[in-house]
């Protein structure tokens, strides 16, 4: 995508902040972000994101996800929908781009809120939650799965879901395998390379036993349900 097509893109996101975001929003405090798990990031603020996986490693990576997936819910989805899945109250963050101009924009907008003819419009979280959740939700917005990206995949998600649910036969690296290589081919609506989508989740979470075959299958009908 270009750079005039992106800014073009960014300025139309802006252009959905209404008024009632506001409402939105009402005197609801801000819930703290536990980032402990996180490496430190220094005092002043940083223009992109350092937690991404080629830059922090997976590890780090995945921690920002789910630190960030708790951190979004708590005090973004109340208008940016859950799982970053706006309703058109505001904007659909997945689709900021996964790099240093699209960080550009998140951060100044999560620092200093956004305010038009003197309305907020959008409150001011950099103090009261901090650079690192900052970045932790960052990444979490940009790992969520295209619209439709799962569709492709979807009957075949399910035939593994019902395997893992009656927990019989389970040929556990292969179905691991084969999950991670579904999550392989889910696109991102932000254009970031890896997307956090129930067949990577579903993955990390097989085991040998029969309980974490459980919680897969769980992940999978609730991702599977929220896709659709």
């Amino acid at each position: 995508m270009s750079i005039n097509a992106s800014r073009a893109g960014l300025a139309a996101l802006a252009l959905f902040m209404t008024a009632a975001l506001a409402d939105a929003h009402g005197d609801v405090a801000p819930q703290p972000v536990n980032t402990d798990a996180l490496p430190e990031v220094g005092d002043e603020w940083l223009t992109e994101n350092p937690y991404r996986a080629d830059a922090a490693g997976e590890d780090v990576w995945r921690a920002a996800v789910d630190i960030g997936a708790s951190g979004f819910n708590q005090n973004c989805a109340r208008c940016h929908g859950l799982g970053a899945v706006s309703g058109g109250l505001a904007p659909d963050l997945r689709f900021l781009e996964a790099e240093e101009y699209g960080d550009e924009w998140f951060i100044e907008r999560f620092r200093h809120g956004y305010t038009q003819d003197g309305t907020t419009k959008m409150p001011a979280f950099g103090e009261l939650l901090g650079q690192k959740a900052a970045w932790a939700i960052r990444t979490y917005v940009e790992t969520r799965p295209d619209d439709g990206a799962l569709d492709e995949a979807a009957p075949r998600l399910k035939e593994i879901r019902d395997q893992l649910a009656l927990g019989e036969g389970v040929d556990v690296p292969a179905v691991r395998t084969e999950l991670l290589g579904i999550a392989e081919t889910v696109a991102t609506g932000s254009g970031a390379p890896v997307a956090d989508s129930v067949a990577l989740r579903a993955a990390m979470l097989i085991g040998e036993d029969a309980a974490s075959w459980s919680s897969a299958a769980e992940t999978l009908t609730i991702g599977l349900s929220a896709a659709h």
